[in-house]
C-alpha cells in the first residue's frame, strides 16, 4: 500500500489566514455550509484561548483536518475566508501548485489587494467575514444548528467588538439577529470574549499605559506604545482593546517584542487613519478600523521608525469644511418659477443651487440642478414652481463635519451640491467643483471605497446558476462568449435581473450590447439556429430560437424625448446611459455576461437598496413628464411586488397628473399599459390605487371606480383564480373581463367616447360591442328566471356569450343559483360532445345546408337534458326528425 492510500481524498478544502482569530475560524465553519462535503483546514493560531476552543470544540464538532492528512493532488477547489492575500495562507502553499486549481474567496478586508487569481471573489465592506457568509447561507435557504450558530456568533461578536466598532454595518446586525433565531448561545460567547485579565496581563497592561506616547501627525492625534517581553503575550490584541477603552483613544498602535518577533496591533475609531493599509505595509492585514502584523528580523526601534515614516506618508492633514466651502450662497425660494431659476443660475454660472423655504429664514428644503431645470424648460414647464422638480431628500453638513462625510455625499451619493447648515439656516455650500479643486492637489485623500471603479461589485453568478433553468443559462453564456469573441461587452438587463434578485420566475431575456445590437443579434441567431428580426430605427432586434424562446437585443443607447409624452429618439451610448433611460431604479440593473465577468451585477442607481427597502423610485425628476405611462407602471410594480412608491416619486406623479400630461398620450399607449395591469394578479388594488391618485379620471371620467365596480372586480379576481386552476380551453382574454367591469353602467352611446379615447380599431370596437350586447341579453334572460333551468336552457342562454362575458355575469350576480348554473356551464355543459356529425346526416340522404346545424343543435340540447344516452339514440332521433321534415315537405 502506498503512502498516499492513507491520505484523505479531498476535492474541496476550506481554510483561512494564519494566526486565525475567531472570525476566521467561524468563517471556515460557515463556508462549510456553502460547500457540502468540503474538508476544513485550520490554519493555526497563536492565541491560547482560541487554540483551546479549536481543540476542544471545533475539532470535535466540525471535523477539522490537518493539511498533512490530505492527499494534496486531489484538491480541485480551494475556498479561502477572511483574507485574499497569498502570503497569509502560507500553510497551504503546496495546494496552490496544483494545476487547474479553482479558488473562491470570501473576505471583508476591502483594502487588501487580492493576489490569488480567484474564479469567484465576494468582498464586502462589512464588519466581519461571518456576516458575508451568513448572508450567502440565508440567500440559499440553508439551515444551521445551534453549535454552528454559536461559533459563527463568536466570530461576529469578536470582529465587531460586540457591535461597537465603527466598521460594524447593518448587515452584521442582520447576521446577529439570524444567528440568534438559530440558537446562538450568548452566554458561551460572553465567557469566551469577556475574559477577566490575569495578574500578568494586568501588569503588562500597566506597562503599555506607562509606555504610551501621543504624537500629532498631520493634525491627527496618534498614540504609540511599546512593550518587550521574552515570552509570547497571550491575547495581546485584547490588552490593546482594553487600553483603548480605558484611555478613550481614537487611534492606537501597540508594538510588542516577543521572542524573536515584533507584533503590531492597530486600532482606529476614525476613517481618517486606515490602520489596515498601514499594517499591510508591514506584511500584515486588516481593515480600516482593526489590523495587525507580525514582523521578523527587525529591532523595535527600526519598526517604530518605519511606522512613523508610513504614518506621515499615509495620513493626510485634516481639512476643515470652512477651508473649501463657499459662503453667502446663491439660493432660490421654493415658489420661484423654473424659468427664473434658470436665469439666476445662468447669471451666476452655477450648476446647482439650494432651494429655501423663503429668502428670510433661508431654511433649505431642496436642491435644484441646472440640467434638470433646463430640461424642464425644454418641455415648456418654465412657468412651474421649482419645488415640483427640486431634489429631496438630500444630505446637509455642518461646519464641524469631517471631510470624509463631504466626500461620501458628493462622490458616494452623487449629490452635486452640499448645503452647510447652522441653526437651521443654509450659510454656505460645498460644491463638487470645490471638492475636486481640493482633491486635484492631493488625490490620496479620496478613500478607495468612494471610487466607483474601486467599489466591490457584487457577483450573482451562483445565484443565477441556482435559480435559472439550464436553457436560460446556456443562452446567456453563449451570448457572452460571442460578445467576447467579437470584442464587445454584453449585458442582460432590466426586469429579468430584478426578478432573479427577488427570486421570481421571469425568463424574458433583454440583452444590451455596447456596439451594433442588430449585427450581434444576427450572429447570435446563426450560432443558436434561430432567426432574427430587427428594427433599424430603434437599433433593436429579437432573436427567436427553435423552441420559441425570444431574446431581445438592443444597442446600448440613451433615449431623450423631444416633448412631453413623445416617443423616444435614440442615440448610441454606454451601458450606464442605457440604464439611465429606464423607468425605475429597480429596473435599471444589468448583469455582465462576458465570460471574464459573468454574473457581475451593475447597479449605478441604488436599485439593490430600493429592492431591499421595497421602494419604487424614478431615476430623475422629469421621468413622468417625458413618459406619463410610467405612472401606470409605477402602480403596477407597486402592487405586483407589494412595494411602496417613494415619497418624491409620488409627488412627481401627482404633479404630472396636475399638468394633464396623461391627455397627451395616445389611446394605444394608454390601452397597452392598462391591458398589462388588467392581466396582473392584484387588479383591484391597482385600480383602487389609480383611482386614489386621480389617474382613472385623467384617463377618462367614465371609468372612475365606484362601489359597484369595485365589488365586481373583487369577485372577478376570485373567479380568475378558480378558472385558471381548471386548465380549460380556450384561454380567455382576462383584461376584457375586467374592462367590462370598469365600464359597468356606461350607456352604449357613451361607450363610443371610451372606444375613441383608447383608439380601438374597427375590429376591436365590433368585438367589444358584441361582447357587451351578448352580456346584456344573456344576463337579462338568466337573471329573470323564476324556475329551475334545464341544462339545455342554460346552454342556449350562455353559448352566444364569449367566455369573458360569462365570467363577468357570474361575478356580477348575487344569486347563488345563477352562479351554480354558470359554474355548471363552464365546467360541464359547454364541454359535452355528441356522437353524431354532418357525415351521419349525409348518409341519411340529407343535402348539406343550414339544416345540418339546426338538427345537430337539437341533438345537443336533447343530449344535455338526458333524453339521448348514446350514438344509437342520437341516430334514431335524427332519423325521426328527417322523416318528419320530409313528410311535411
Amino acid at each position: 500500500m502506498s503512502k498516499n492510500d492513507d491520505l484523505i481524498k479531498a476535492e474541496t478544502i476550506i481554510t483561512g489566514h494564519v494566526n486565525a482569530d475567531f472570525d476566521c475560524l467561524a468563517a471556515i465553519v460557515a463556508a462549510g455550509k456553502l460547500y457540502p462535503g468540503a474538508t476544513l483546514i485550520f490554519p493555526g493560531s497563536q492565541e491560547k484561548n482560541l487554540r483551546n476552543f479549536y481543540m476542544e470544540s471545533a475539532t470535535y464538532f466540525f471535523n477539522f483536518k490537518h493539511l498533512k492528512e490530505i492527499d494534496k493532488s486531489t484538491v480541485k477547489l480551494l475556498v479561502v475566508v477572511d483574507t485574499s492575500r497569498r502570503k497569509r495562507i502560507v500553510h497551504i502553499d503546496p495546494i496552490l501548485q496544483n494545476l487547474d486549481l479553482k479558488i473562491h474567496i470570501y473576505d471583508h478586508h476591502m483594502k487588501s489587494e487580492c493576489d490569488l487569481n480567484p474564479e469567484l471573489i465576494i468582498k464586502k465592506p462589512w464588519g466581519s467575514s461571518v456576516a458575508i457568509l451568513s448572508h450567502e447561507i440565508r440567500q440559499r435557504g440553508i439551515e444551521i444548528n445551534q453549535e454552528e450558530a454559536t461559533i459563527m456568533g463568536l466570530g461576529l461578536y469578536e470582529d465587531t467588538g460586540s457591535f461597537t466598532f465603527n466598521s460594524t454595518t447593518e448587515y452584521d446586525f442582520e447576521a446577529g439577529k439570524w444567528l440568534l433565531k438559530n440558537g446562538m448561545e450568548l452566554d458561551v460567547i460572553t465567557d469566551l470574549l469577556n475574559r477577566d485579565l490575569s495578574a500578568q496581563q494586568i501588569t503588562l497592561l500597566g506597562r503599555l499605559l506607562e509606555g504610551a506616547t501621543t504624537h500629532t501627525i498631520n493634525d491627527l492625534d496618534v498614540v504609540i506604545s511599546e512593550i518587550s517581553t521574552p515570552d509570547y503575550i497571550v491575547d495581546f490584541a485584547v490588552l490593546v482593546h482594553k487600553f483603548m477603552d480605558i484611555e478613550n483613544i481614537k487611534v492606537l498602535f501597540a508594538l510588542g517584542r516577543m521572542n524573536d518577533r515584533i507584533h503590531l496591533v492597530a486600532r482606529s475609531r476614525t476613517p481618517d487613519i486606515d490602520v489596515g493599509a498601514i499594517c499591510t505595509s508591514f506584511g500584515g492585514g486588516g481593515h480600516v478600523y482593526a489590523a495587525s502584523a507580525t514582523i521578523k528580523d527587525r529591532t523595535l526601534a527600526e519598526v517604530r521608525d518605519e511606522l512613523f515614516a508610513i504614518l506621515y506618508s499615509k495620513v493626510t492633514p485634516r481639512l476643515n469644511i470652512e477651508a473649501i466651502m463657499s459662503k453667502q450662497p446663491v439660493a432660490i425660494p421654493r415658489d420661484m418659477t423654473i424659468k427664473q431659476a434658470v436665469d439666476r443660475m445662468t447669471h451666476y454660472s452655477l450648476k446647482g443651487v439650494p432651494v429655501v423655504d423663503n429668502m428670510e429664514n433661508m431654511r433649505v428644503v431642496g436642491l435644484l440642478e441646472h440640467k434638470t431645470a433646463d430640461k424642464a424648460l425644454s418641455h415648456d414647464l418654465g412657468g412651474l414652481e421649482v419645488e415640483i422638480y427640486m431634489q429631496h431628500p438630500f444630505s446637509t453638513i455642518k461646519t464641524d463635519s469631517g471631510m470624509h462625510r463631504v466626500m461620501e455625499i458628493i462622490l458616494g451619493q452623487k449629490q452635486r451640491l452640499v448645503p452647510v447648515v447652522e441653526n437651521d439656516r443654509v450659510i454656505a455650500v460645498v460644491t463638487r467643483t470645490d471638492l475636486i479643486n481640493m482633491l486635484v492637489q492631493d488625490p490620496a485623500r479620496i478613500p478607495e471605497s468612494l471610487f466607483p471603479e474601486k467599489k466591490q461589485e457584487r457577483n450573482i453568478r451562483n445565484i443565477m446558476r441556482n435559480r435559472l433553468p439550464n436553457k436560460i443559462l446556456n443562452i446567456l453564456e453563449t451570448a457572452g462568449e460571442m460578445a467576447a469573441e467579437i470584442g464587445t461587452e454584453a449585458y442582460v438587463v432590466g426586469g429579468f435581473v430584478r426578478d432573479v434578485l427577488l427570486t421570481k420566475s421571469n425568463y424574458d431575456l433583454d440583452l444590451v450590447v455596447e456596439g451594433d445590437g442588430i449585427s450581434f443579434a444576427k450572429k447570435l441567431a446563426k450560432k443558436m439556429d434561430g432567426r432574427a428580426k430587427y428594427h433599424r430605427k430603434f437599433k433593436t432586434a429579437v432573436v427567436i430560437l427553435p423552441d420559441g424562446q425570444r431574446v431581445d437585443v438592443a444597442t446600448a443607447r440613451l433615449e431623450y424625448y423631444e416633448y412631453p409624452a413623445a416617443m423616444p429618439t435614440v442615440e448610441l451610448s454606454s451601458i450606464k446611459m442605457d440604464l439611465y433611460r429606464r423607468d425605475f431604479t429597480i429596473n435599471a440593473l444589468a448583469v455582465h455576461i462576458n465570460p471574464s465577468n459573468f454574473g457581475k451585477l451593475v447597479d449605478f442607481f441604488g436599485a439593490q437598496r430600493d429592492l431591499k427597502d421595497k421602494t419604487i423610485r424614478v431615476l430623475h425628476a422629469l421621468s413622468f413628464v417625458e413618459d406619463p405611462t410610467r405612472i401606470m407602471r409605477a402602480i403596477r410594480f407597486e402592487q405586483r411586488f407589494d412595494f411602496k412608491i417613494g415619497g418624491q416619486t409620488l409627488n412627481l406623479i401627482k404633479n404630472a397628473l396636475k399638468l394633464n400630461l396623461i391627455n397627451r398620450l395616445s389611446g394605444y399607449r394608454l390601452m397597452h399599459e392598462l391591458r398589462i395591469i388588467l392581466n396582473e394578479q392584484n387588479v383591484l388594488r391597482s385600480i383602487e390605487r389609480m383611482n386614489e391618485l386621480g389617474l382613472l379620471e385623467a384617463i377618462h371620467p367614465l371609468i372612475e371606480l365606484n362601489q359597484a365596480r369595485a365589488q365586481v372586480i373583487g369577485e372577478l379576481e376570485k373567479l380568475m383564480s378558480w378558472y385558471s386552476l381548471l386548465y380549460l380551453e380556450p384561454q380567455i382574454s382576462v383584461w376584457k373581463t375586467y374592462f367590462l367591469a370598469m365600464c359597468m353602467g356606461v350607456s352604449k352611446a357613451k361607450m363610443e367616447q371610451i372606444y375613441d379615447r383608447f383608439n380601438f380599431s374597427p375590429t376591436e370596437r365590433r368585438e367589444f360591442v358584441h361582447l357587451r350586447d351578448t352580456v346584456f341579453w344573456a344576463a337579462g334572460n338568466i337573471m329573470n328566471i323564476k324556475q329551475e333551468m334545464k341544462p339545455s336552457e342554460i346552454y342556449e342562454t350562455l353559448t352566444p356569450v364569449p367566455l369573458e362575458g360569462v365570467l363577468f355575469i357570474m361575478a356580477r350576480t348575487k344569486r347563488d343559483m345563477i352562479k351554480k348554473y354558470i359554474s355548471k356551464y363552464l365546467t360541464s355543459i359547454r364541454l359535452q360532445k355528441i356522437d353524431v356529425n354532418g357525415e351521419d346526416l349525409k348518409k341519411m340522404g340529407l343535402e348539406p345546408g343550414p339544416l345540418y346545424s339546426e338538427l345537430l343543435k337539437d341533438v345537443k340540447l336533447a343530449h344535455l337534458d338526458g333524453k339521448l344516452k348514446g350514438r344509437e339514440d342520437q341516430l334514431n332521433f335524427l332519423k325521426n326528425k328527417i322523416k318528419k321534415i320530409k313528410s311535411r315537405s
